[in-house]
Parts: structure tokens; sequence; C-alpha cells
């Protein structure tokens, strides 16, 4: 369990925005615009997730005593 996850988000949380958009008056096209952002959003979210973990492993194996 994630600590963080009890605590409220801050205001504006563009997460938070987006998962309380109502989705109904979207065209299929629109959906799909949509979706395709969203999944290249993800990618890049895992690129930086991946770049970070790099980062972090590389200061580990350089402070290790």
């Amino acid at each position: 369990m994630d600590l963080d996850e009890n605590l409220p988000r801050r205001a504006g949380d563009p997460l938070e925005a987006l998962t309380r958009q109502d989705l109904d008056p979207l065209s299929l096209a629109e959906l799909d615009a949509r979706v395709a952002v969203l999944e290249a959003e993800i990618a890049r979210t895992q690129a930086q997730k991946a770049r970070s973990l790099s980062h972090r492993a590389s200061a580990d194996q350089l402070f290790r005593r």
C-alpha cells in the first residue's frame, strides 16, 4: 500500500480531472483520439520510470559500501 494513497490530491490535479471527465458526449473518433493520446502518455511515463530506475541503480552502485 502506498502511503500517499491516503493523502488528498493537490488541487487542480490533472489526473483527477481526467478521470472525472464525462465521456458520453464524445464521438467514436474523439474516443479513439483520446485513447491514442493516453497510450502515448503511458509510453512516455513508462520510459521516464525506466530512466529513473536506471539512474537510481547507478547511484546505488556508485555509493554502495
